[in-house]
């Protein structure tokens, strides 16, 4: 069996799944199916372990889904002098580039704007600002260089004014004296995280989303498994909810983990470390509205600003404050708006407006908890603790170094299981990226032999890598899934089918938010694609009309609810109006502390 087939979350592989949750006994039960708890399940199962993981909603359908989509050392720690951090995310970032990923990962170039000074007086500010940045990304180069793991990325350029401006004609003259240009990798992230749940079940682990932890399982004082409650089983069934045993429990469940503390409370046990979530905000605005071939990156007040081109479009981002309300739906405000428009507006020549924005998404991340009052200080790096026999909890980082944090918590599970061989996913390719590059130069022939634009099979290449086969083998048996999807001419029909087929998507929401990034892409936020898509995936999930209508109308609730949070003026009332919309999966999201304490989100 290929690894493409062995990989594909298809509705039947899900039943079959969920009866070896039920049946057998795992060595490695991951809560969390987040970039972190992904990896920790390839991981795992890449050293021959019996691996299960389940995943409360989607697949990064928390934070992993929401990030600035950027695959980076971190400029901004050298400043800090944390030179580890720097090193090992650069590490990661060659790695994901050049072997692991070269399909989903890529370069993407960005300015750093040198600030215009005062005449002739501020030279020697001038002067010094530019040695200070370019020697900060020029450390950076030389980081990737030595420690890069093969670079897979252009070294930095200093340019003069009139050269920024070539490379970014929308930058006001007036507002820099320079700037510095180099490069980071770019990553459609909620697509990398699926494609690391699909390389774990190609090599035997058992994957499950819609799949919620309610509880653990002990004996005395040693976690032996978790209760688990199938969110797609029918209401009253008597199969919904049952035990998973394992020999290890790993917990990736980010800006949750402090829950467990909650599940451990009747055995006096408090986990050793504390997550507070930070919310970050992005606004997306179509690519005609700024005039530019590279991103940028602006330092603000608190923290840094980043305008990244991502196809048609442009991300800018990212807010960077406290959040302690709804975790599963955390919501922009009118406010987060305002305050981001009036950063990047600084050094544009034509201010963008509300009426620019196509889409916004939020997003919480999952910081280590310090003495620091304010998130942005608070520490990226990450932690493994065991609060108890057979429970590991891994939490903190960031998305670029999900693979070290996944190698680091089943290290911990390996010397307690004894007998398992070390990592090896630093030399294991994702699904999708073995013989990328050759397909990718004979793509012309590929587009020809299947009788596509070679423009379609390039869109294809840079999401599904080698994996295009199999949606142009789809094409090639219904050419009606060649058509665009309606509302969204940027995706084919074919993905849609496709997700439903062999990505594990269970809901119309998983298609338009995360397989494909519809929902933040056009203005209409997915809804005019809404039907069609719905009609595509319930030919393969066996919908009837009233469950499409049902999912259709579900949708259109978040969309409005979202669109009520972004009128709102602060955290409070933006968090009320997003929780008008009830989840499509039918449970209770956890708000602050009002759900059941038994229950544990995660993703």
């Amino acid at each position: 069996m290929s690894r493409s087939v062995a990989g594909r979350l298809s509705p039947e592989r899900r039943a079959d799944d969920l009866r070896k949750l039920r049946a057998e006994r795992f060595d490695v039960l991951v809560i969390g199916g987040g970039v972190t708890g992904a990896g920790a399940a390839l991981d795992a199962a890449s050293r021959g372990l019996k691996v299960a993981l389940v995943e409360a909603r989607d697949f990064a359908a928390g934070t992993s889904s929401r990030s600035s989509k950027l695959i980076h050392g971190g400029l901004r720690y050298l400043e800090q002098l944390e030179f580890h951090l720097v090193h090992e995310a650069l590490t990661e970032r060659g790695l994901l580039a050049t072997r692991l990923a070269p399909h989903l990962v890529r370069p993407v170039p960005f300015l750093v704007p040198l600030p215009a000074g005062r005449g002739l007086r501020d030279l020697p500010g001038r002067v010094f600002r530019r040695s200070y940045y370019g020697t900060g990304v020029a450390t950076y180069d030389v980081f990737a260089g030595i420690f890069g793991s093969g670079r897979g990325m252009p070294l930095h350029r200093h340019l003069t004014r009139e050269g920024a401006r070539r490379i970014f004609p929308s930058l006001r003259a007036d507002a820099l004296a320079g700037a510095i240009r180099y490069y980071d990798g770019q990553v459609d992230d909620a697509r990398l995280v699926v494609t690391l749940a699909r390389t774990a079940a190609s090599l035997g682990a058992t994957v499950v989303s819609s799949a919620r932890a309610v509880g653990l399982i002990r004996q005395a004082r040693e976690v032996t498994g978790v209760r688990v409650r199938d969110l797609e089983a029918p209401p009253g069934s008597p199969d919904a909810e049952f035990e998973v045993r394992a020999r290890t429990v790993i917990a990736a469940t980010g800006v949750w983990s402090d829950d467990m503390s909650r599940m451990l409370n009747d055995v006096g046990l408090r986990p050793g470390m504390r997550v507070r979530a930070s919310k970050g905000v992005h606004l997306v605005v179509p690519r005609s509205a700024i005039t530019g071939e590279a991103g940028l990156i602006l330092r603000t007040a608190t923290s840094v600003l980043f305008v990244i081109p991502w196809g048609g479009h442009w991300i800018i981002g990212t807010t960077d404050t406290d959040w302690r309300l709804d975790r599963s739906h955390p919501a922009a405000s009118a406010r987060d708006i305002e305050y981001l428009l009036q950063q990047v507006n600084g050094v544009l020549d034509r201010p963008l407006t509300t009426a620019d924005i196509e889409g916004v998404y939020a997003g919480l991340r999952p910081l280590l908890a310090g003495e620091a009052d304010s998130t942005s200080k608070l520490s990226r790096e990450h932690a493994v603790v065991e609060p108890m026999l057979g429970l590991l909890l891994v939490a903190g980082g960031k998305y670029t170094t999900y693979r070290v944090m996944a190698s680091d918590v089943v290290d911990r599970a390996a010397r307690r299981l004894g007998g398992v061989r070390p990592s090896r996913t630093a030399d294991l390719p994702l699904l999708g990226a073995d013989g990328y590059a050759a397909m990718w130069r004979d793509r012309a022939d590929l587009a020809r032999r299947h009788g596509v634009p070679v423009g379609v099979v390039e869109h294809l290449l840079e999401r599904y890598g080698t994996l295009t086969l199999d949606l142009l083998a789809l094409i090639d048996s219904d050419p009606l899934l060649a058509s665009p999807l309606a509302g969204a001419p940027e995706y084919l029909a074919a993905e849609v089918t496709y997700a439903a087929r062999a990505e594990g998507a269970l809901h119309l929401e998983d298609v338009l938010t995360r397989r494909t990034r519809i929902s933040f892409e056009t203005s209409h936020r997915g809804v005019d694609s809404a039907e069609h898509a719905a009609e595509l995936m319930g030919a393969v999930l066996g919908w009837d009309a009233s469950r499409r209508a049902r999912e259709v109308a579900h949708y259109r609730a978040r969309v409005e609810a979202e669109r009520q949070s972004q009128l709102m003026p602060d955290d409070v009332a933006a968090d009320a109006a997003r929780l008008g919309a009830p989840d499509v999966r039918g449970f209770a999201a956890d708000r602050g502390g009002d759900g059941d304490p038994a229950e544990l989100p995660s993703g």
